[in-house]
């Protein structure tokens, strides 16, 4: 049985199109590929939207979350805990920058940058702090579609229709180093362009609790690549200014940039730092924050001071996304992902290189 035409409501998508090019309709896939119901196979070259890591229907995983489908689905996660969850917030903290000690769950990237916004101010608000309610991010940047990470989204093409509904932030033009408007090339860069975001913080830090950025590639806005040393002067001048740093690793966490982290590149520790996509590697859906002890600790009062972090969802912790992505860190450990990964790359970079030598565009 299927639905007639137009009765889903597709995402990022001019439904009309499709009177024209009609929706490919999925019946499995396989690795790499996909296949539609009369048997032809296409290349999910675009990871179903970047989260897919080691293939569709990967036994490894699929078989964790059928094992953990015969104990527990889930349960609310809220005064109950589980070995699953337990299990990956440990491996998480494993592989991230030393400084980041504790793990909150949800459920989406756009849910887990919420999270991350809303911990920021009230960090400062249980400080003493509350005029910290203004937030820094950059041009081109992109954090998810609900209204919070609107505010701090730097394409018009996803949040100019809902400007009226969401409250201004602070926009600051960021490096662009396809288009450098200095002049340098990637090897000469200087972080010319590190002077507006230096300038915003002078000018605002008094009322700023985050700066927000994806590190190293900004994802949305066109795969737009920054110099690491863009990174490590946002970290020290966060801390200069006493503002906190949120890394949205959502897209170019788990091994997309070639380290499990794309921080590591600079070498620096956000204060919060989103995860999500690949957690599972494109299974189930699941998001975390990681957060300083700092952080952690503004929320931790006797109940009755009401500083208890309020932000739920009903599937926070769910157990067999979280036995997926317990199952993707082992595979990652077991099977040396990152290390295999550095020849295939290599000779990708190679072929590009040679296939499109003189190519002014490429």
């Amino acid at each position: 049985m299927s639905t007639a035409p137009g009765t889903i409501w597709h995402p990022c998508t001019q439904m009309k199109d499709h009177e024209t090019f009609p929706l490919i309709r999925i019946a499995r896939g396989q690795g790499i590929y996909l296949y539609d119901e009369a048997g032809n196979s296409y290349i999910d070259a675009i990871s179903s939207w970047w989260v897919n890591l080691f293939g569709h229907a990967n036994e490894r995983i699929i078989k964790a979350i059928s094992d953990q489908g015969r104990r527990l689905e889930h349960v609310i996660f809220a005064g109950f805990t589980h070995g699953p969850a337990e299990e990956l917030a440990a491996g998480l903290l494993e592989i991230a920058p030393v400084g980041l000690e504790h793990v909150f769950f949800a459920d989406n990237g756009s849910s887990a940058v919420e999270a991350a916004l809303k911990m920021s101010h009230g960090f400062f608000r249980n400080s003493g702090r509350p005029e910290r309610s203004k937030f820094v991010y950059l041009d081109h940047g992109y954090h998810g579609d609900t209204l919070g990470a609107l505010a701090v989204c730097g394409e018009e093409l996803y949040s100019e229709m809902f400007g009226p509904i969401m409250t201004e932030q602070i926009r600051v033009t960021g490096p662009d180093c396809f288009r450098c408007p200095h002049g340098r090339s990637r090897e000469e860069c200087g972080t010319e362009c590190f002077a507006a975001m230096e300038q915003a913080l002078s000018e605002h830090a008094h009322e700023v609790a985050a700066v927000i950025a994806e590190p190293m590639v900004q994802c949305a806005g066109g795969f737009r690549m920054y110099p690491a040393e863009y990174l490590r002067r946002l970290r020290e001048a966060t801390r200069r200014h006493g503002v906190l740093l949120i890394l949205d690793e959502i897209a170019v966490g788990f091994g997309r940039t070639g380290p499990m982290l794309a921080e590591e590149h600079a070498g620096v520790a956000a204060d919060l730092v989103c995860l999500s996509k690949g957690i599972t590697s494109g299974t189930l859906p699941l998001s975390v924050v990681l957060a300083t002890e700092e952080i952690y600790r503004a929320f931790y009062h006797d109940y009755v001071e009401l500083k208890a972090f309020l932000h739920s969802h009903s599937y926070s912790g769910n157990a067999l996304a979280c036995a997926a992505a317990v199952e993707t860190l082992r595979i990652f450990r077991e099977e040396h992902v990152l290390e295999r990964n550095v020849p295939r790359y290599t000779l990708l970079q190679r072929l590009v290189r040679e296939r499109f030598a003189g190519e002014p565009h490429v």
